[in-house]
């Protein structure tokens, strides 16, 4: 077995004293009916997460902006809008603003409100989506990261791997309930890749890298680095060895075949415009340039390896090089906003900044299983370098240390650092945990067992950073934190509809989950397609009052809505001190605004303007 494992002397029940024929039973039946095995567990957790979270499910706690506009995209597309339209008219009213997204994730949340609008009210329809649907590509990750364990660990290996996913401190975070956006759509797509590739059948295997790739850069460019990243291993694979010529044929058919069908089915009218944040023309030539020249790679095949280098290396600067010409506005940024709101918001934001400039307290749980990947994926390489096991591992080696590495770029890839981490994780514990299982030693079998398995899942970095006293948030970070999850409440911003619908001025961060829960429009929404209505609202907080009534006024709005002491209102006080939210704060309302009654307790703070 790979990685130089004999099936029967590291089964997945060691040699734990049960009958020597029942234990072979069992373990056939682990191994033949994993797939089956896989998708019960994976309904075992759905059931637990939704049944632990109900309160969250009850109150359509969409925590995130984006689950919040996912949802108004849902919304639209079940109240009749276009499929190829992805205008969002409760913002920045009349006109609206497009959103750079895909109806790929839009799919499973519409369809589960459809069905339960044959049983319930269409708000509970809407809640009960928004718990379940986040955990349906659970079953897929599951399934991915399994059969890439089953293939290089041992083929019993698969339940560790669930075991290992299940305690990560970032990746599960994306499949909880009212998680709805894309992001546990992507890492299912990631692990189908590290699956496919190290997939000992080459047409399945360049298949499922190509389709899983196409899939993900349809839905967003979050993981284009991991798609051209595995692409390049599809290359090197064949330049190492020329039988490899079908995979690289199949993939660059499936990502070039797949990304066409993607744009096809589900770009929106304003992605066909060439724009660098999404899967446009942009990227719809580069993905297509790339499966024609890789695709003839393959069919020409040289039989030297040098030969073959030089060609892959050719085909990669004819891309390079095309791409710099043909787009060079997308050389830069590809959200291409304008200096003054990267400078005072992208620029800002945290997810996007690397992990060594986090608190160490939220740093350290993320990077802990990478680290621990990145070792059994190199100890997983080595002991397999006499078996035909040996390309396999190689392949995820690399992959892995790459996801590992991106968190030096930004720390919003943590969750896939840690999915990628988890097949060389289950090398190390594979290894480590039957020999401490059979010590002599009870303390060791025991205390033994149970430090090695926090340690290698990465679960130990958890539990001991609550116990070190480093980075520990004060009053006033908890304060704004409390300010900020208190004006987002259901029960807090759902009492606005008691006021007849109208455009109310708020807050950036607050537009979306505005719309979600009341019959109100907002201005503006933290995407950068909607910029020029962020500068406004940046500008009309921090400018005079003169100038905020002038913004408002252009907007058509007739109400204001500030959260005190929540995070976006600090930035405004900080960086425009005596402007007119500022003002606010410090209580001085200008006569043309006009304080409105809300229910006792309320952290809110509304007003009517009077032009």
């Amino acid at each position: 077995m790979v990685a130089g494992v004999k099936p029967d002397s590291s089964g997945t029940l060691g040699r734990i004293a049960l009958n020597p024929e029942l234990r072979s039973q069992l373990e056939a039946e682990l191994d033949r009916h994993w797939i089956r095995l896989t998708l019960l567990v994976w309904v075992g957790v759905t059931v637990y997460y939704v049944w632990s979270n109900w309160g969250y499910v009850r109150w359509l706690s969409l925590g995130d902006t984006d689950d919040n506009m996912r949802l108004m995209q849902v919304r639209g597309l079940l109240a009749g809008q276009g499929w190829y339209d992805l205008t969002n008219y409760r913002l920045n009213p009349p006109m609206g603003f497009n959103i750079h997204w895909s109806r790929i994730v839009d799919l499973p949340i519409a369809g589960m409100i459809l069905f339960f609008r044959l049983f319930t009210t269409n708000a509970w329809a809407e809640r009960l989506a928004c718990g379940i649907a986040p955990l349906i590509p659970l079953s897929i990750t599951m399934v991915g990261i399994g059969a890439t364990v089953r293939r290089l660990v041992h083929p019993l290996a698969w339940p560790l791997a669930i075991i290992f996913l299940l305690g990560t401190s970032v990746t599960m975070l994306m499949y909880l309930p009212d998680r709805i956006d894309h992001h546990g759509w992507q890492l299912a797509m990631l692990s189908l890749t590290v699956a496919g590739l190290c997939d000992p059948k080459p047409v399945r295997g360049g298949l499922i890298v190509g389709l899983s790739s196409a899939v993900s850069i349809s839905i967003g460019l979050e993981m284009l680095p991991y798609a051209a990243f595995a692409g390049a291993i599809q290359t090197l694979r064949w330049i190492w060895d020329r039988r490899e010529s079908t995979r690289l044929a199949v993939y660059a058919v499936a990502l070039g075949g797949g990304t066409a069908l993607g744009f096809a089915g589900f770009a929106s009218y304003a992605n066909y415009a060439m724009r660098c944040d999404a899967l446009t023309p942009v990227y719809l030539t580069v993905m297509v340039a790339a499966g024609v020249l890789l695709f003839a790679l393959a069919w020409i095949n040289p039989e030297r390896r040098g030969v073959r280098l030089g060609l892959a290396v050719l085909a990669g600067a004819v891309i390079v090089a095309g791409f710099a010409h043909f787009f060079p506005q997308c050389l830069g940024r590809p959200e291409q906003v304008s200096p003054e709101l990267q400078r005072n918001w992208l620029d800002n934001v945290r997810e996007a900044k690397p992990i060594y400039k986090h608190p160490f307290r939220l740093a350290f749980p993320m990077a802990a299983l990478p680290i621990v990947g990145v070792f059994g994926v190199a100890l997983g390489t080595w002991r397999a370098r006499r078996t035909r096991a040996l390309l396999g591992w190689t392949c995820v080696a690399l992959f892995v240390i790459f996801a590992s590495l991106m968190l030096l770029w930004q720390v919003r890839v943590a969750p896939a650092a840690q999915l990628m981490a988890i097949p060389g994780s289950v090398a190390i514990a594979w290894l480590l945990l039957p020999w401490l299982l059979n010590h002599g030693s009870m303390p060791v079998r025991v205390f033994g067992t149970v430090g090695a398995f926090l340690i290698v899942s990465g679960l130990f970095a958890g539990l001991i950073i609550k116990y070190l006293p480093v980075d520990k948030p004060n009053a006033y970070v908890r304060r704004v934190n409390q300010a900020t999850s208190g004006c987002i409440r259901t029960s807090v911003l759902s009492t606005l509809n008691f006021y007849p619908a109208q455009t109310i001025f708020t807050f950036t961060d607050l537009g979306p989950r505005l719309i979600v829960l009341t019959h109100h429009d907002a201005i503006a929404g933290p995407y950068h397609r909607n910029g020029d209505a962020i500068l406004d609202v940046q500008h009309a907080f921090g400018g005079t009052p003169d100038q905020a009534k002038a913004i408002m006024r252009r907007h058509g709005a007739t109400m204001l809505l500030v959260c005190p002491n929540a995070a976006e209102s600090t930035n405004y006080r900080a960086r425009d001190p005596g402007g007119f939210y500022d003002q606010l704060a410090h209580d001085k309302v200008p006569d043309w605004l006009t304080p409105l009654p809300l229910p006792k307790g309320s952290p809110l703070r509304l007003f009517r303007i009077d032009y």
